[in-house]
């Protein structure tokens, strides 16, 4: 059984001009102890569907049709009051910049001693000794003393660290972790990349890992959703999507890695730009971008379909063979 099910989930933002619909038929599942990546350029949907499945979702933005169930219980509908016990306890969030997710004015000790008792029956003293045993277990060194500090005390990577153990403060089952390295360093981000997997192994937590980088994701993932224009266009196993993709799109994202074997003068792009959500093209999203478009991926959308060891939404999918050589 699935933790974690999104089926048909459709994100809008109604406006004076029209609506916007920002997510179009999201579906994926993580099974527990799983890590899912999610990948596309910016604009993608893909902290949106983030935000759609910790219930933090910004007005006017809201769920308008399709369902997200935790451990087969409907979450995408629950009252605000409802959606704040299970976030923290159920659901760890990770944020993209450390220093923005801590509270400047409270100590990390206050704050990961308030989110232990707002979610665990523990007394102020049993939460501050797990609070000491999270910061031991995400590698900071000096826990005792250090749970007395507050943000700007800490690195970068530190403060990243102390972010993590707040999303394990309560034991989640699943943690959704919002470009978690982007503001760090190279040598940082392969700490906390090693961090996360190893906590998330030991405690069975699924993890739902949303980036922009091919790397994170062949180091951490056991499978990856490509995204586009608010469509999941390609999700399978790590491996089959990086080294065999079905969909130009992916193929286009994995060319524009640099590949050390071969000497290039300029990187490969994939040419145009995501579209703007008030300006999404009929049929196949990616057609305007995409040089084997036919008059097909113009008029109709197409689903996800089984495409060698993934599954793709591309109509050459149909053509065993078609796909062969394309490089966009």
């Amino acid at each position: 059984m699935s933790l974690l099910s999104v089926q048909n989930v459709v994100v809008e933002f109604p406006g004076r001009r029209g609506t916007l619909r920002a997510l179009d038929g999201v579906s994926f599942d993580i099974a527990p102890g799983e890590i899912l990546g999610i990948v596309g350029e910016s604009g993608a949907g893909k902290s949106l569907t983030g935000a759609s499945i910790i219930g933090l979702l910004e007005p006017p933005g809201r769920v308008a049709s399709g369902e997200i169930r935790l451990n087969g219980r409907r979450i995408d509908d629950l009252p605000p009051h409802e959606m704040r016990r299970i976030r923290g306890r159920h659901i760890g969030a990770i944020f993209q910049d450390p220093l923005t997710s801590l509270n400047p004015l409270y100590s990390i000790g206050q704050q990961l001693i308030e989110t232990i008792t707002t979610h665990l029956p523990l007394s102020p003293a049993q939460a501050r000794e797990r609070a000491i045993e999270l910061l031991k277990d995400t590698g900071i060194s000096g826990a005792e003393a250090r749970i007395d500090h507050f943000p700007h005390q800490f690195s970068g990577g530190m403060r990243q660290r102390v972010v993590i153990a707040l999303a394990l403060a309560a034991d989640p089952q699943l943690v959704v972790a919002d470009e978690p390295t982007t503001a760090l360093d190279v040598s940082i981000q392969a700490q906390i990349i090693t961090l996360l997997k190893r906590i998330c192994q030991e405690r069975g937590a699924a993890v739902m890992l949303i980036t922009h980088d091919m790397g994170v994701i062949a180091e951490t993932c056991d499978r990856v959703a490509v995204m586009y224009a608010g469509r999941v266009v390609e999700i399978g196993p790590v491996h089959d999507v990086i080294n065999q993709p079905a969909h130009p799109y992916t193929r286009g994202l994995m060319h524009c890695i640099p590949d050390m074997a071969q000497e290039r003068e300029t990187l490969h792009q994939i040419d145009g730009a995501m579209p703007r959500l008030n300006a999404i093209p009929a049929g196949c999203a990616f057609n305007p971008r995409c040089p084997q478009a036919s008059d097909r991926c113009r008029q109709e959308r197409p689903e996800l379909m089984p495409a060698k060891a993934t599954e793709s939404a591309c109509w050459f999918n149909a053509q065993p063979g078609a796909l062969a050589g394309v490089q966009a």
